[in-house]
């Protein structure tokens, strides 16, 4: 019998080894996933700080390339309004050069048709005073 009682109590032994083992791994997974939730809070801090650094330095960047694109767009419109001003000064000089033509013309037409008139009348005049004779 005193072999049986040491069999039994080797089994309890072992049995209370396997359930403080069992404990032990509950409390090591415990801390584990403590330490992985500390882990994954760091991690995402750092993942949040270089978002915002990212986001800061994009930003830089489109306010640089707005302001490049403005003065780009300034340039080109003081371009445009200086072409569109000598544009302006031709026409303006075809239409007066035109307008001196046409002045010209016109007197040349009134000249003949004042000579025209003026040798009509004459001829008017000159029947009348047949008539009158």
């Amino acid at each position: 019998m005193k072999t049986k009682f040491c069999l039994t109590k080797f089994w309890l032994t072992i049995a209370a080894a396997l359930l403080a083992l069992t404990a032990f791994s509950y409390g090591q997974v415990g801390t584990d996933v403590k330490d992985a939730a500390k882990d994954t809070g760091k991690a995402t801090k750092k993942a949040a700080v270089k978002t915002g650094e990212a986001t800061e330095k994009a930003a830089d960047k489109t306010g640089d390339a707005t302001a490049t694109a403005a003065k780009k767009t300034g340039h080109a419109t003081k371009k445009a309004a200086v072409k569109t001003g000598e544009a302006t000064e031709k026409a303006a000089d075809k239409a007066g050069d035109a307008t001196a033509d046409a002045a010209k013309d016109t007197g040349k037409g009134v000249k003949k048709g004042a000579k025209a008139v003026g040798h009509g009348v004459k001829k008017g005049a000159k029947k009348t005073e047949e008539v009158a004779k």
